[in-house]
């Protein structure tokens, strides 16, 4: 058996083999050497692999030609392995199940569309929600993680297909993104609080009071934005934690006279008897989110979830909403287009 250590990689190193000298295996020739081992028959293994026992023949004489060896040898009850078959045969099974998960990964339609969102309170998991409802075929699994930080690593390990969150800064080369919604803010309060009894607020009669946000994480997407908007109006805001959930953010501010948090408009807050949501105006902060996929994504239920997002997508208004300037620089929610590359099925 002269190369075939050099040619599958068994054994000894060759330095006297360069790559351009070494044989390539012809995977269907692999296949068919499998299959005859397991069936211990060539008709049978022919049957398997719904060939004729003459292809199969043909596929194993090209693999013992490629190899440079004998793999099997004629007994009286069949057909054994030789010691080189012995050999080869655990590498060719590594070969033929390595392929088979290739193949196994392209099938997107086998699995879930597996979206990342920052919460499940949030629009985003509403956005997924609506989408299931007229999509009821389309199997997806929803992660819940810490934001666009997250998902750039997930990405890189392609262990999601979708992600929304507030895109700050240039995304890496691959990655797409679209508008999906801008959220309009409201504010959470307390009802013994002095603007509980408001139909709604203007940014103006915030300032000297606090919003409390324990769960503003210093870095992410979202506290950034607040940053902004508090530069912006000379708000206040308090992001000392720790962050016990949404639950007791709201008992705390229920009992404040002074403090309030934002909340979204789509928010599924908890519910309190003690609570309060005023939408606050003139203008309207919106909290903007983006949906991101991979360009060689081809997860076949991805442009329906795309086309999904962007007809139910609302452009920005720069006379009632306020946008950081980041945002209104970059013009990305002024209208489609630009950035969006919709995947073929």
């Amino acid at each position: 058996m002269r190369n075939l250590a050099c040619t599958v990689g068994l054994g000894r190193h060759c330095p006297e083999h360069s790559w351009e000298g070494r044989m390539e295996l012809d995977l269907g020739a692999v296949r068919a050497f499998v299959a005859v081992v397991d069936e211990q028959h060539f008709g049978a293994a022919a049957d398997q692999l719904e060939l004729t026992q003459q292809a199969v023949s043909r596929r194993i004489a090209k693999l013992e030609s490629a190899l440079d060896t004998s793999l099997f040898q004629r007994a009286r009850g069949g057909i054994l392995l030789t010691q080189d078959g012995a050999t080869f045969l655990p590498h060719a099974r590594a070969l033929v199940a390595l392929a088979d998960r290739a193949v196994a990964s392209m099938r997107h339609g086998d699995r879930p569309l597996r979206v990342d969102v920052l919460g499940t309170r949030l629009v985003a998991t509403e956005l997924i929600r609506t989408f299931h409802e007229t999509h009821h075929e389309v199997a997806i699994d929803v992660i819940v993680s810490r934001g666009l930080r997250s998902a750039r690593s997930a990405f890189a390990n392609e262990s999601i297909d979708v992600a929304f969150a507030r895109v700050v800064g240039e995304v890496e080369p691959g990655i797409e993104s679209v508008p999906a919604y801008l959220e309009p803010l409201h504010i959470v309060v307390g009802r013994e609080h002095g603007l509980a009894a408001q139909r709604q607020v203007r940014p103006a009669q915030l300032v000297g009071l606090t919003a409390w946000m324990p769960c503003n994480e210093p870095g992410s997407e979202w506290a950034d934005f607040y940053d902004d908007l508090a530069r912006c109006f000379g708000l206040t805001i308090d992001t000392s934690g720790p962050d016990f959930g949404w639950d007791n953010l709201l008992d705390d501010i229920a009992s404040s006279r002074d403090r309030y948090t934002f909340g979204g408009q789509r928010l599924r807050t908890p519910w309190h008897p003690d609570i309060v949501q005023v939408p606050i105006v003139e203008p309207t902060p919106v909290y903007p989110h983006s949906m991101l996929w991979m360009r060689n994504n081809r997860h076949p239920a991805l442009p329906l979830l795309i086309d999904h997002v962007t007809a139910g997508f609302r452009t920005f208004d720069p006379e009632t909403q306020w946008l950081p300037p980041a945002e209104v620089r970059a013009g990305s929610f002024a209208a489609l287009g630009g950035s969006k590359a919709v995947p073929e099925a």
